[in-house]
């Protein structure tokens, strides 16, 4: 199973993106998406932000589950209380590792919020967010 991860900014903007394969049943955490399908990646999930934006108003959870699927690949999201929207491109309906995985990451986009030096909507470049990101997703996923 491959997984891409994309954290959407308030301009919808991507301020951080990265892909990475699942590490149980035997996995390497490697990314199995092939080169036609990586731009296709983006499409798929920048095109779900319109249904984030229908469904937002619609549930009081910030996990807003499954919006969205294209050709056997479901996109869940998250969204914070600054209207930052973690977005998750799938292909297995696990709703329970994936809630937990986005508890995680929202706990380490908090952090970086509270850097002095980082702004709301600014990329994250943090080489030490991106390690806790790929440790969230090698845990839950």
């Amino acid at each position: 199973m491959s997984f891409y991860f994309v954290i959407v900014g308030t301009k919808d903007n991507p301020i951080y993106e990265t892909e990475f394969g699942t590490s149980k049943q035997g996995g390497d955490g490697n990314s199995r998406f092939t080169d036609e399908q990586r731009p296709m990646n983006q499409f798929i999930v920048h095109a779900s932000l319109d249904i984030v934006e229908e469904v937002q108003w619609l549930q009081r959870e910030l996990y807003l589950k499954t919006i969205d699927n294209f050709n056997n690949l479901l996109v869940s999201c998250f969204l914070t209380a600054g209207n930052i929207k973690f977005l998750l491109l799938h292909d297995s309906k696990n709703e329970e590792p994936i809630r937990q995985f986005f508890t995680e990451v929202h706990e380490a986009y908090l952090k970086t919020l509270m850097n002095p030096f980082y702004e709301v909507d600014m990329r994250i470049t943090s080489v030490v967010f991106d390690a806790k990101i790929r440790a969230a997703a090698k845990k839950y996923l």
